[in-house]
């Protein structure tokens, strides 16, 4: 792991089976987020709405099992649950392909694939998450969350062209046979990896509902948590009505094939390369509380480029706004995952997690049914003028926290026993005594 003498963790076998996998399983997944929309948009003709469903469907689970899912990740062992999620996703994308070569594929089996494969993702992501700080070290975090970003924003950044290129090339059900296939090297890429995994104790007797309303308190109850978690759900929301018109206003507004498309999008998403490969840099310059802060607004103003764009020429705006997002996106994700994953106590990073991607990609299935109301009663450029401002407004709830005025977010409370330092009016940091016993770690009380 890292430490303050400089090691990386490029020696580091088990980060690198970690992140080797997750970056596979990545690539694939950016694949067929391109390539069901566009079956769905050019093979069975849905309309907005439909779209919208599907794009739903795609993060409806983290608020079906999210919060359950944390508490189930807290009593068993991560890794074992992961490699289970990625074969599940494996055979859900492989039927896809299976029924396009047979002529059965029909728009509730997209659904139902989209929605049962969110299942799995929430139970990995989870597992990924709280597993990182046993596999790294605390120290380790910023370096290994950055370099995950990093290859996640060039999956995202490479999937779209990948996948447009497929589906000309070779066809969809070659597009998503790569992504089962990926699914599948991740798994046993994660079975290699020889670390003991901590055994978590276990908890007789006490229901989950005990461990769910638990992992919540601690995030709400956090006095710096809490605006980050807002400020995150917003955005999401207005990403997932992004994402419900995107590459219907792509495909059919600007009648665009689909390579074309692949490109725009991966041309947007190299900003998340680019985020992840300066993220640490700024937050060691800067600290991850001006971080937080500030990166956000900074990139908010480009948000207007998204319904100004067109064909030629005017697809660069487009694809401006979409760099700005995914670079403001990763360098923001770096310090916020970062932090709270420094924070927390092991016994409860399963549910912190889950509890945070329960409420902030909770608001991305609403996202997309909200886009896709939209793009039936506005049109879809219109949508995307409603999503800029969505987008540029989020970061509001950071400037008015308490985050604002710290350079660096509190790191020194491992354990989860002390409640976060409260600035004072000159600006620095006060330590408040420990919370009282039966409160979740940080304090629970509300400051403005």
């Amino acid at each position: 792991m890292t430490d303050d003498r400089g090691m990386t963790l490029w020696r580091h076998r088990d980060f690198l089976l970690l992140w080797s996998g997750e970056t596979v399983s990545q690539v694939g997944t950016t694949v067929s987020h391109l390539v069901l929309p566009l079956l769905a948009a050019t093979v069975l003709g849905a309309t907005p709405w439909e779209m919208g469903v599907l794009t739903a469907a795609e993060t409806a689970a983290f608020l079906l099992v999210g919060l359950p899912a944390g508490a189930v990740m807290d009593r068993l062992r991560r890794r074992p649950v992961m490699i289970a999620a990625d074969l599940v996703r494996c055979a859900l994308v492989a039927s896809v392909a299976v029924a396009w070569w047979f002529g059965r594929l029909t728009f509730p089996q997209l659904v139902v694939v989209a929605l049962l494969g969110g299942v799995a993702t929430v139970f990995f992501d989870v597992g990924y998450q709280s597993m990182l700080p046993s596999v790294v070290g605390r120290a380790g975090l910023v370096e290994g969350n950055a370099k995950l970003e990093s290859t996640r924003a060039a999956a995202q950044a490479t999937g779209p062209a990948l996948g447009g290129g497929l589906v000309q090339l070779a066809g969809a059900a070659t597009a998503v046979l790569l992504d089962a296939l990926s699914y599948l090297v991740s798994a046993a890429t994660l079975a290699r990896m020889r670390g003991p995994e901590p055994v978590p104790e276990p908890a007789p007797g006490r229901p989950l509902r005990t461990d769910m309303i638990e992992g919540l308190r601690y995030v709400l109850g956090h006095p710096l948590l809490r605006p980050i978690v807002v400020c995150t759900g917003t955005a999401n929301l207005f990403g997932g009505v992004l994402t419900a018109v995107s590459v219907l206003f792509l495909a059919r507004e600007l009648a665009l094939p689909a390579g074309v498309i692949g490109l725009v999008l991966a041309a947007g998403s190299v900003g998340g390369v680019v985020g992840a490969l300066t993220a640490g840099a700024w937050i060691r310059r800067f600290g991850q509380g001006r971080v937080l802060v500030t990166v956000l607004p900074a990139a908010g103003p480009l948000m207007v480029l998204l319904p100004l764009g067109g064909t030629g020429a005017g697809l660069v705006w487009f694809a401006t706004a979409l760099f700005a997002v995914s670079y403001g996106g990763v360098v923001y994700n770096v310090a916020q995952v970062s932090f709270r994953q420094s924070i927390c106590p092991d016994r409860l990073l399963g549910r912190m997690n889950a509890s945070i991607r329960f409420l902030v990609w909770g608001t991305l299935p609403l996202g997309g049914l909200l886009g896709g109301v939209l793009g039936e009663l506005i049109g879809l450029r219109a949508t995307l003028l409603v999503t800029a401002v969505g987008l540029a407004a989020a970061p509001v709830w950071l400037v008015a926290a308490p985050l604002r005025r710290l350079r660096d977010l509190p790191s020194d409370a491992a354990t989860g026993t002390l409640s976060p330092p409260r600035p004072t009016r000159s600006g620095r940091a006060r330590r408040e005594p420990p919370a009282p016993r039966g409160r979740a770690g940080w304090s629970s009380r509300r400051r403005r």
